[in-house]
């Protein structure tokens, strides 16, 4: 009776587990998109005391220039509309080893303080995982939830909203 109670509990504890799963991505490291061929030659500067990286980072032509990633609500899952402009900058920090980043997971006012830092947080590791899939390294970034403590837009509705569930890709230095 007891190996049956054992087993029995056994069961329904595993059946309780939860997983966290890792954002579909297919073939990160390939494309001949936007931001191919970003590499790291321009990293000298022009005397400014900045690395010369940071004229393609704020090139308003350039897909790097575009800095925040966009999610639906209660949601921590990249878009596709968005792949193109994570993937871009995984190529940059791949190709720039002295480049690194803080992505900053941010989401609107609904919910509680602990439910949007944990949030937060999950958004900034879903574009972190998708980046160092696409080649960039670990070391080079750094996830960290401000939840909804940094609104962009204040008011309510979902025009509103939607401007504060995001995740800002910020270069250091800059």
């Amino acid at each position: 009776m007891r190996k049956l109670l054992g087993i029995s509990l056994i069961v329904l504890l595993s059946a309780c587990a939860s997983q966290t799963t890792q954002p579909e991505v297919d073939d990160l490291t390939a494309g001949s998109g936007a931001g191919a061929g970003l590499g790291g030659s321009d990293l000298g500067g022009a005397g400014s005391g900045r690395p010369g990286y940071f004229s393609q980072l704020n090139d308003p032509n350039s897909i790097l220039s575009q800095r925040s990633v966009y999610y639906d609500y209660d949601s921590y899952s990249v878009k596709g509309e968005y792949r193109e402009l994570v993937l871009s900058h995984a190529r940059f920090l791949r190709d720039n080893a002295s480049a690194s980043v803080i992505l900053q997971g941010n989401t609107d006012d609904r919910g509680s303080r602990e439910y949007n830092l944990a949030l937060g947080q999950r958004r900034a590791d879903s574009v972190k995982n998708m980046m160092t899939l696409a080649g960039a390294r670990d070391a080079q970034i750094e996830s960290v939830s401000l939840g909804e403590e940094k609104p962009r837009a204040m008011g309510q509705g979902e025009s509103v909203w939607s401007q504060n569930r995001r995740t800002d890709i910020l270069y250091r230095g800059e």
